[in-house]
């Protein structure tokens, strides 16, 4: 089983691609509650180069009220990471599958919510 949601953008710019992706994610609800630049991290703490590649930590606050409700411990899973990969042939952007990421709870309801977002976070894609 596969755990994320990719589409690849060849020739795209990294910027672009980052721009579409948070309007994407805006429109299904989505909000970036943490944004993570590893590029500019590595550089800094490591001294090493690498292309860009940005987390966005994103939630659907109705969708997290559901699943928090259902499992108090859910939080530690939470939000839905999102990555911009800068590649040789443009960019990538992988969503997290959240019935993936769910395969470890015992809770069926859980689970259908989780297949819930992961569509959200399909549209989203497909949306960039």
């Amino acid at each position: 089983m596969s755990y994320t949601i990719d589409r690849a953008f060849p020739g795209a710019s990294f910027a672009d691609i980052d721009m579409r992706t948070r309007s994407a994610l805006q429109s299904k609800g989505f909000g970036v509650l943490t944004e993570i630049d590893v590029q500019a991290t590595m550089k800094k703490k490591l001294d090493k180069d690498m292309p860009g590649y940005r987390i966005l930590g994103a939630c659907n606050p109705g969708m997290a009220w559901q699943a928090i409700s259902m499992e108090a411990k859910v939080g530690a899973m939470l939000p839905c990471n999102v990555i911009l990969r800068e590649t040789a042939e443009g960019v990538e952007v992988s969503a997290i599958d959240p019935v993936a990421s769910m395969t470890a709870i015992d809770n069926a309801t859980l689970k259908d919510v989780a297949g819930q977002v992961r569509a959200m976070l399909a549209e989203a894609v497909a949306a960039i």
